[in-house]
């Protein structure tokens, strides 16, 4: 006799059966000399299917909160927002640490947008270079704000786990309007972020 919860938990499986990245899965796990049959690995492609579904289906929710602001030329700096992302080359994570910067033009971003803004972009596969560029347009463009800068610094598992097998911090920096052309309001964000 099948239960109504039974019954839920068939339906929630039901797509996974279906899902061609647990096919992935499985052929992975058989090419590395496992048993997806075996105890410990039976439910790890569902598992993979549904990381994967939820990484790239990923929805940050409503990004574009603007408040009136009442100043002019203040530097707003939201820093060490974390996010974790996939290098496009290897498919394994890199995570930074992401510091947006703007002087807003009539509109404040609410907080928590800066956080969803760079979830946004993190969940693909990417390269952090293009990840810092991607999150200063945004944010210049949400907001309205010619001057935007976006510093990362970012351990990736491509380089930590496999060839040189070593870790280290990449820096990468998208500097738009005044912050890529005055080299002093660059000098005192740099010095802020440092601080």
């Amino acid at each position: 006799m099948t239960t109504e919860t039974d019954q839920h938990i068939l339906e929630l499986a039901e797509p996974f059966e279906k899902d061609s990245l647990i096919d992935v899965a499985r052929q992975l796990l058989r090419e590395i000399g496992e048993d997806p049959d075996r105890d410990g690995l039976r439910d790890t492609p569902k598992r993979f299917a549904q990381w994967w579904r939820e990484f790239i289906d990923y929805d940050p929710g409503s990004v574009g909160t603007l408040f009136e602001s009442t100043t002019t030329n203040q530097m707003v700096i939201v820093s060490d927002i974390q996010v974790w992302s996939l290098c496009e080359h290897h498919l394994l994570p890199f995570n930074c640490y992401v510091t947006i910067a703007y002087r807003p033009t009539g509109h404040l971003l609410g907080l928590s947008k800066f956080a969803r803004v760079a979830h946004q972009h993190a969940h693909k596969l990417q390269v952090q270079e293009r990840l810092v560029a991607e999150i200063a347009q945004a944010i210049a463009d949400i907001t309205g704000a010619a001057d935007v800068a976006v510093i990362a610094r970012g351990e990736h598992l491509c380089m930590t786990m496999r060839g040189i097998k070593t870790g280290a911090l990449m820096t990468s920096t998208a500097f738009l309007g005044a912050f890529g052309e005055d080299n002093f309001l660059r000098g005192e964000l740099l010095s802020l972020v440092r601080s």
